[in-house]
């Protein structure tokens, strides 16, 4: 059994996550390939950060859909994780990526590398999110039938069932990959309080059945479920491997779950740490 490791948001254990370093890191580690998640900005740029909002992850606040990319990139999206980076990752204003910074990376790195992108909703701009980002890779010479730029190969991902069907018109099945992970109400319960967190669990629910009956009618070819939707649902992960599905599982950090990834088959692994588990996995690798 040969896996594909993807480094999920770069090498982001060791450095912060969506920034130079981190990918650079990922490549230095040899990872398969790499992972992002993308927003567009307010003058519709695509932009590799994963939440909504720029107070988690830089030294700014408030949504990223109401910034221009020329102010994000006056932000530090670095210094937050608390590591020293290398002289030749670049410095603090260097670490914010464009999809475009995050695509030229790639095509420096010398050898085939999987580029896995999230969109992420929702999103001010609905599936707008996803025009803008088939539109961006044409140009950047993407071949809708190999999915491939160069030598990146790049696959599409979201949560959202309509991101997912949208992007089935556009991209072969065989690279779109409908996420899934179980609705945890204490962590909405948290962040939201009791009356909007009870609305946003039933659309999240109502999102989770209808990804799980994307991936059960085979509408795509790729099923994303999170380590512990693994260990949760065993005989519907064994049914989609059955069935012929290729399983990215995230994010699989521990020599435990890196076993079980084993042990079950899955193909694709994606994880905060791709050198440590390059090497748990051995010579078991694409």
């Amino acid at each position: 059994m040969k896996y594909l490791v993807f480094a999920h948001r770069g090498a982001s254990h060791q450095y912060a996550e969506h920034t130079r370093a981190a990918y650079l890191q990922a490549l230095a580690d040899g990872a398969d390939g790499v992972e992002c998640d993308v927003h567009l900005t307010r003058d519709q740029r695509l932009v590799c950060i994963h939440d909504s909002t720029l107070d988690r992850t830089s030294s700014g606040t408030g949504d990223v859909s109401d910034h221009t990319l020329r102010q994000l990139r006056e932000l530090d999206f670095a210094s937050w994780k608390g590591a020293n980076m290398p002289p030749e990752y670049g410095g603090i204003a260097d670490q914010l990526l464009s999809l475009e910074d995050l695509i030229d990376l790639l095509r420096e790195a010398g050898r085939e590398i999987a580029l896995a992108i999230e969109l992420k909703h929702p999103s001010p701009f609905g599936l707008k999110l996803e025009e803008k980002l088939i539109a961006f890779l044409m140009k950047e010479g993407w071949d809708p039938e190999t999915s491939r730029v160069d030598n990146i190969s790049v696959s599409f991902m979201s949560f959202n069932p309509d991101s997912v069907r949208h992007l089935l018109e556009k991209a072969p099945a065989q690279v779109v990959c409908q996420l899934v992970a179980d609705v945890k109400p204490e962590d909405i319960r948290e962040s939201l309080g009791p009356l909007t967190a009870a609305a946003v669990m039933t659309i999240l629910r109502r999102a989770l059945s209808e990804g799980e009956r994307v991936i059960g009618a085979h509408a795509v070819g790729l099923a994303g479920p999170g380590i512990d939707y693994v260990k949760a649902h065993p005989k519907r992960i064994r049914a989609w491997l059955d069935a012929g599905l290729r399983l990215r599982v995230w994010t699989v950090d521990s020599p435990v779950d890196v076993e079980l990834m084993v042990d079950l088959g899955i193909q694709e692994i994606t994880t905060n740490r791709p050198r440590d588990v390059r090497r748990l996995l051995g010579g078991q690798l694409v």
